[in-house]
């Protein structure tokens, strides 16, 4: 699956700088500015390329290296708006910017069940999600309207109820008890047996996981912000997505599940 989640990452040299523009940002320890929807960060060129990207954190723009568009932005620059660059639209790009939260969102569950598919122990779940995914790419091809109007929040329990059940599946044996949405905030859990466990949602804000065995962990909005991972078994976590990774601390210890790649920082 690893080919096929290739084509779920950000491409931004094929794209318009639309997370650029699209999004809003407030200033603070993750941005150095405040900046609205709809207005070019100042560091984006007239290439739509960003002039300080090797230097984001540096210059305080932490956030920008957290985000992950997950492929949707050169899906909506070359296939939705089929080539148009948001400068030159009518009505200055308003429709893409409303329509990148909309892709994105779809995209993510594409990485996901890309994921599934790859699951062992989730094989006999491996059509279905197969055909889950055709359905969530034919959405995501939509004209703008069309993807407007769509029931998001349907689109994703959908999905959801079979990624539930994959990683049931998956995490069957272990044991481990429920952790889902629960508030461990710059918890003490160094070393901790984590196997199995299902970390939907949780809050892991500053957490002390060194050492830690996430093996089979269900990291599905797990927020990893500048949690400590260093020395961390995560070589099998569930549905962990680059943006966690980027958003945590980890070092050359940290074990990562393919197709994740380490971050720059580390």
């Amino acid at each position: 699956m690893v080919e096929v989640r290739d084509g779920l990452r950000a491409d931004c040299g094929d794209c318009f700088g639309l997370c650029c523009v699209a999004l809003a940002f407030t200033r603070s320890a993750d941005f150095a500015a405040d900046k609205q929807v709809g207005e070019p960060c100042g560091h984006l060129g007239a290439d739509d390329r960003c002039g300080i990207h090797r230097e984001l954190r540096g210059s305080g723009y932490a956030g920008c290296t957290v985000y992950d568009c997950f492929g949707a932005g050169q899906k909506i620059s070359r296939l939705t708006f089929a080539g148009q660059d948001w400068r030159r639209a009518a009505d200055g790009g308003r429709a893409m910017f409303a329509v990148l939260p909309v892709v994105r969102q779809l995209h993510e569950l594409l990485w996901y069940l890309a994921e599934t598919q790859a699951l062992p122990k989730a094989a006999a779940l491996r059509e279905a999600a197969a055909r889950e995914a055709d359905r969530i790419t034919a959405l995501s091809l939509l004209g703008p309207d069309e993807l407007l109007a769509l029931d998001l929040p349907a689109e994703r329990t959908r999905t959801n109820e079979l990624l539930l059940r994959a990683s049931a599946l998956t995490r069957a044996g272990t044991r481990a008890r429920s952790r889902r949405h629960a508030d461990l905030v710059a918890a003490k859990l160094r070393g901790a047996n984590l196997r199995g466990t299902d970390l939907r949602g949780a809050y892991l804000i500053a957490a002390d996981l060194r050492e830690a065995d996430l093996r089979e962990a269900d990291l599905i909005g797990a927020d990893l912000r500048d949690t400590d991972l260093r020395g961390a078994d995560l070589s099998t976590s569930l549905f962990l997505t680059q943006s966690q990774t980027n958003a945590a601390r980890g070092d050359a210890r940290t074990r990562l599940p393919p197709p994740l790649t380490r971050p720059a920082h580390w």
